[in-house]
């Protein structure tokens, strides 16, 4: 009786592994590069791809900051990155839509931002 559950268990394990993958959430590779300082929010690309999007956020000023994705009515949060200390890289990762949206960063952690348009094409 024992031979039987241990090839059930050997045929889960096999199963488990072959879905399997190599995701290196490390690899900064295709990273959109942000650059944030005291007054200015430089994205280093204008648009994307739809799909999984990584934004590579480096505080250059010397006030802890912040970095959004907003839908394109500017008021929805699709994704966000908080207390980005000064000379700290942090990444936002999101998966989006085609379509319209805003990048922000927020020096000081207040107001509106340094907002400028993001375009989601067809990926």
């Amino acid at each position: 009786m024992r031979q039987p559950i241990s090839i059930l268990t050997f045929a889960v394990v096999l199963i488990g592994c072959v879905a399997c993958t190599e995701n290196d959430k490390d690899s900064n590779e295709g990273s959109i590069k942000v650059r944030s300082t005291a007054d200015a929010c430089e994205v280093s690309a204008a648009e994307a791809p739809s799909g999984t999007v990584r934004f590579e956020v480096t505080n250059d000023g010397s006030e802890v900051t912040e970095f959004y994705l907003y839908g394109d009515d500017g008021l929805r949060v699709v994704g966000e990155v908080e207390d980005i200390g000064p000379g700290i890289t942090r990444n936002l990762v999101v998966d989006v839509a085609p379509g319209d949206y805003f990048t922000a960063c927020k020096p000081g952690m207040v107001g509106d931002g340094i907002r400028a348009p993001f375009t989601v094409t067809e990926g």
